[in-house]
């Protein structure tokens, strides 16, 4: 496990990621965590007293590594861009979101060729359709975004493809 203190940093415009708030991991600190390793990886741990699982650290190119600090993450340490916080992170190698089964459900009875399509996408984005389904509200909008998700994979579609898609159609 590492240890250290940083600062919350938000992007002002780059890109995609314009508005994130996070934190940068130096290099070094890095290599601690996962020793050669240049991809992304998810980690464990807490920011300040706030327990954090699952979350990827992203390599940002000059071998450090960004964490994205969400929502739930800042109301939980009740901080914000330009604080410091403190972080203890270790590896969590053994991390995995699970298709929700109503979603396999529908998979298996409606398209198995969109299944085996959704199955060929990267773990990581196909945990972005998980979470889009789980975070759900209510019941009609659950099933809603798992069509929506079935004919995306359906149509070859990846995550951010099906998302633009659904925008422009409204």
């Amino acid at each position: 496990m590492i240890k250290f203190d940083t600062i919350i940093y938000q992007f002002a415009e780059q890109g995609e990621k314009t508005g994130w708030t996070y934190i940068n991991i130096p290099e070094d600190l890095a290599l601690e965590l996962k020793p050669g390793n240049k991809k992304s990886f998810r980690v464990k741990g807490f920011l300040d007293h706030f327990p954090i699982s699952g979350v990827a650290l992203m390599p940002w190119g000059d071998g450090s590594f960004i964490m994205a600090i969400n929502a739930d993450m800042r109301k939980g340490i009740h901080k914000h861009k330009g604080a410091m916080l403190t972080v203890q992170l270790e590896t969590h190698d053994d991390f995995v979101i699970e298709m929700p089964e109503d979603m396999k459900e529908c998979f298996d009875y409606e398209q198995p060729e969109a299944l085996e399509f959704f199955n060929s996408l990267p773990k990581g984005h196909r945990e972005y359709f998980y979470k889009w389904i789980n975070s759900a509200k209510t019941d009609p909008t659950r099933a809603t975004r798992i069509a929506n998700t079935i004919n995306a994979a359906t149509r070859r579609m990846g995550y951010s493809e099906m998302i633009r898609d659904l925008k422009a159609r409204k």
